[in-house]
């Protein structure tokens, strides 16, 4: 979902796949019109009828020329409701709908940080503690040190890591996307790259490598892989019944939306949703919903994942890099907050992957809930505003008077020790 300043190669463009966004794209010349958005909705009376979203989401898709996007939306006090418009497939022409599952992307990267702050408050781990306390020699060589670098650093964007995506071999993602991948494989093939450009005076570098050692260190402690823990800890308490780990199995199992991707060297749509995400892990595999998305932030939002100091850690932030996310973002632990127009922030997390579907899962002021899919990224910086637009929307259209501009929860001191 970054709103990225220049077109990158498609190397960068699988690197920031797990970001919030790919690269900008050119949108095929073939790509049909978006048919009418199909609404659903459950609100109580007075709650409105929702046509700013609605405009919202049909202005980015058919904008950019999207085959399928989607919005689902709960409020404490309005209930939920929904908007779907293009197809979920277009060799079918399945109407798209805010029900199927899809790729999350790095909205996997939320979970990950939940555990480990889990751990953290069980007094089983220190964030403050160098990686090598877990992983001895994992991070080593090439001007890299785990002793030097502490747990909530991985977690924050704040190592100094690069990113292992960023690495030649991905040059032609779709060579890759039926392999199996091993993270410390991965993080190895990381620590031969030179050291990340981060803008002047900025700590922050976004890299999936952070995340695959955050899955590795959940793994030391408790004796069970990161995967088998995330589920055990929020996936099932949960109930979410279309969230899981897909494998090595590359399809999409149950109701879904396909993905599609352009090819720089093709330049036409490509179905891109078969794809072997153990490259992605603990940074970026996990296969959800909508719903799921919604229930998830809304149960971490709300206290229910972790203890209200761990809480607040991980929402203690720093300015994020704009050509990785966008102007106003800045990233906690596992956590990015960005400004509503109508005042205040939302919290939440997004994901991209190379395939092209595309997830936001995020809760705003008053605890309304937001969760915006789509079957394939944005290709130009106007549709990136458009995507951003369909989130004010959601979050800010008809919010009652008193929750209009609430004490932000916004902390904005957070460093990168």
């Amino acid at each position: 979902m970054g709103l990225v300043k220049h077109p990158r190669t498609a190397a960068a463009a699988v690197a920031g796949a797990f970001v919030l966004a790919a690269a900008v794209t050119p949108a095929s010349a073939s790509a049909p019109a978006a048919p009418a958005a199909r609404s659903a909705t459950s609100a109580s009376p007075g709650c409105g009828e929702h046509s700013a979203l609605r405009q919202a989401l049909r202005t980015l898709a058919a904008g950019d020329h999207l085959p399928g996007a989607a919005v689902d939306v709960t409020d404490p006090v309005c209930g939920r409701w929904s908007d779907a418009t293009g197809t979920a497939d277009l060799a079918t022409g399945r109407p798209m709908t805010a029900r199927d599952r899809l790729r999350a992307g790095s909205v996997t990267k939320t979970f990950t940080a939940t555990v480990v702050l889990q751990l953290a408050a069980e007094h089983r781990l220190d964030p403050q503690a160098p990686v090598d306390r877990y992983l001895p020699g994992l991070i080593s060589g090439n001007g890299y040190d785990g002793r030097k670098i502490s747990v909530r650093q991985l977690l924050q964007h704040t190592s100094g890591l690069p990113d292992y995506l960023d690495a030649a071999d991905w040059d032609h993602p779709e060579q890759l996307r039926y392999r199996h991948f091993e993270p410390r494989d991965l993080i190895a093939r990381a620590l031969r790259l030179p050291p990340p450009d981060r803008p002047a005076g900025s700590a922050f570098h976004y890299a999936t490598t952070n995340y695959l050692a955050a899955g590795l260190i959940i793994e030391k402690v408790t004796g069970r892989s990161a995967e088998s823990e995330i589920t055990r800890r929020i996936i099932g308490p949960l109930a979410l019944r279309d969230t899981s780990w897909p494998g090595d199995d590359p399809h999409l199992r149950g109701p879904h939306s396909h993905s599609y991707w352009v090819p720089e060297e093709s330049g036409g749509r490509v179905d891109g949703t078969d794809w072997n995400m153990t490259f992605g892990g603990t940074g970026g595999a996990l296969v959800s919903s909508p719903a799921d998305l919604e229930r998830f932030f809304g149960a971490l939002l709300g206290g229910r994942l972790l203890p209200p100091a761990q809480l607040s850690l991980m929402q203690d932030t720093v300015a994020a890099d704009p050509d990785r996310l966008w102007p106003g973002a800045r990233y906690g632990l596992g956590l990015i907050s960005s400004p509503l127009r109508c005042g205040g922030v939302w919290w939440g997390h997004a994901g991209t992957v190379p395939g092209g579907h595309r997830a936001l899962g995020a809760v705003g002021p008053g605890g309304r809930r937001v969760a915006v899919v789509l079957t394939q990224v944005p290709s130009t910086e106007q549709a990136e505003e458009a995507f951003r637009d369909v989130i004010d929307a959601a979050l800010c259209e008809h919010r009652p008077p008193d929750r209009a501009h609430p004490a932000s929860t916004h902390r904005i001191e957070g460093h990168s020790a």
